[in-house]
């Protein structure tokens, strides 16, 4: 399970940085039991972020099943997909 709150926490700490894996391996070693992914934002459409900050979305995954798939349900995601957007 994610919380709101935990979800906003680690909005926090992406605000203001370069995306990048070493700002994902932080996150990784700071909640070691959510799994993180970095991807670009335009990976994933037609779906709709749980947060929307500057430069990124990040959406939440349900890993419960035998495929991973995003999911609006706090309490069924195991991880975030941190998904950088890129200014036109």
């Amino acid at each position: 399970m994610i919380s709101p709150e935990q979800l906003q926490t680690i909005a926090g700490k992406i605000d203001g940085q370069v995306l990048n894996e070493t700002v994902v391996s932080g996150l990784r070693g700071e909640y070691p039991g959510v799994h993180f992914t970095y991807c670009m934002d335009d990976d994933l459409p037609n779906n709709v972020p749980l947060f929307e900050g500057a430069g990124f979305n990040l959406y939440l995954v349900d890993g419960r099943e035998h495929c991973l798939r995003i999911t609006d349900n706090y309490e069924n995601a195991s991880g975030i997909v941190i998904a950088e957007v890129i200014g036109e």
